[in-house]
């Protein structure tokens, strides 16, 4: 893997100039974990998932629910198991009264991480509004369990007394309005920045785990950013999680099908699985975006000539 510590460092050091730029077309590099980092925000795909994500989360704060709606149904037609979207478009539809479809969009949040207090508690009051008790139940029983889990020693101690007070509340006076504003799991774009930044310096030293922490509050940012996509299935894929990781770089050329890095890691991706033939697609796929070539190109070429990771 190629080191960009210092493109990194550079790009830091002007993070805080990066949001009164122009938007490019530059994508977050290949070449094995190097190239350019430019930040999210400056960033524009050719599909604006991320724009798209950031008109939910000011709509949402506008309490412009229908304007949120559409918003976050857009991004998640590119990354519909994303759980902080689904909460979101949970949020939305709340909003609206639409607690059957507010319902569904908890659920999948949940599901996407289970130690999601917020979505678990959204997902219970909103079974409690729709009438189903036992569902309202069984989601209060289970914010109990991590309660009683937790021992009010954990960092989500209070969070969870908070939402088994407000699902029990719920469940007593379930005609009584939702909240609809409550821990937007949501980054500002300049903290979104300074995460993806921090992340690629992290991949740079192989410290993948925390990468994909600082990644994570970067999706929370930009949603359903190539880049960050891009950069989240290359920090799974290094640790050995090559069905998470090829999930991620789909998502990425769902929101940007001409994504140089996305097609060289996951051509990549395909030689470490022995799928030489699929690798050449993805290779033939670069040569064609890259009309005058590309280091992204010429990296995968390695990789499919020497059929394996090849040594830099």
């Amino acid at each position: 893997m190629r080191n960009i510590g210092r493109i990194c460092a550079r790009n830091l050091l002007v993070g805080t100039f990066m949001l009164t730029l122009p938007a490019t077309t530059l994508y977050a590099a290949g070449m094995g974990g190097g190239g350019a980092a430019p930040a999210p925000s400056t960033n524009v795909p050719e599909f604006d998932a991320a724009a798209e994500y950031r008109k939910g989360v000011d709509a949402l704060q506008a309490k412009k629910f229908a304007e949120a709606k559409r918003a976050f149904d857009r991004v998640l037609r590119v990354n519909g198991r994303d759980g902080n979207t689904n909460y979101l478009a949970g949020l939305a539809n709340a909003g609206l009264d639409d607690y059957k479809k507010a319902a569904k969009h908890f659920d999948k949040a949940v599901k996407a991480d289970k130690t999601n207090v917020q979505a678990r508690q959204q997902l219970a009051i909103s079974h409690a509004k729709t009438g189903d008790a036992a569902k309202a139940q069984a989601e209060l029983d289970a914010l109990k369990q991590q309660q009683a889990a937790c021992a009010e020693t954990c960092p989500q101690a209070a969070a969870l007394k908070s939402a088994v007070s407000a699902v029990t509340s719920a469940m007593g006076q379930p005609q009584a309005r939702m909240d609809t504003a409550p821990g937007l799991l949501f980054q500002s774009a300049a903290a979104g920045d300074h995460a993806y930044l921090d992340a690629v310096g992290m991949i740079n030293e192989g410290r993948y785990d925390a990468a994909i922490a600082e990644l994570q509050k970067a999706k929370a940012a930009f949603g359903a950013h190539p880049d960050v996509l891009t950069y989240m299935g290359f920090a799974n894929r290094k640790l050995g999680r090559f069905a998470v990781a090829e999930g991620y770089y789909r998502e990425a050329l769902v929101a940007a099908p001409n994504h140089k890095g996305a097609t060289e890691y996951f051509g990549e991706l395909m030689v470490e699985r022995g799928d030489l033939a699929g690798a050449t697609k993805m290779l033939a796929k670069l040569d064609a975006i890259c009309t005058f070539g590309c280091a992204e190109a010429d990296e995968l070429r390695r990789w499919v000539k020497a059929g394996h990771s090849p040594v830099s």
